[in-house]
């Protein structure tokens, strides 16, 4: 099938979730530090670590399905994508900063807004004739 270029678009920004997903998964194992603002830290929690690092293995896997352009990858990226929107205003919620999630939380909703353009929706068969 051929891939249209806001699907590799959209495969290219799974795989910048994943890396920052790693990145999450270093800081919770207390490999990288933790920022806010000029105050750097670390901290380690092994549950959080395994929980960042599935989010990694769910982007890898959905970067594969996008390259691949297969149909099932539309309505999984669109609820991952809900997802990790609400995870980002829960931590606001619970006292985390705009700097936590500015980066992850642009790109989702960028995402979603993409992936319910019809034209994305028509590029994975998805759209009912």
């Amino acid at each position: 099938m051929k891939r249209p270029l806001g699907v590799t678009i959209l495969a290219i920004l799974s795989g910048v979730l994943a890396v920052l997903a790693a990145i999450r998964v270093l800081q919770f194992l207390a490999i990288l530090p933790f920022f806010f603002g000029p105050v750097a830290f670390r901290g380690f929690s092994l549950w959080a670590a395994l929980m960042w690092g599935l989010m990694v293995w769910v982007y890898v896997w959905l970067t594969k399905m996008l390259w691949e352009v297969d149909p099932s990858a539309w309505m999984f990226l669109a609820v991952i994508t809900v997802f990790n929107l609400i995870l980002d205003f829960m931590v606001l919620i619970g006292g985390g900063g705009w700097g936590d999630i500015a980066v992850s939380t642009i790109i989702n909703a960028l995402v979603l807004i993409y992936v319910m353009i019809p034209g994305t929706r028509e590029a994975f068969g998805t759209v009912k004739k």
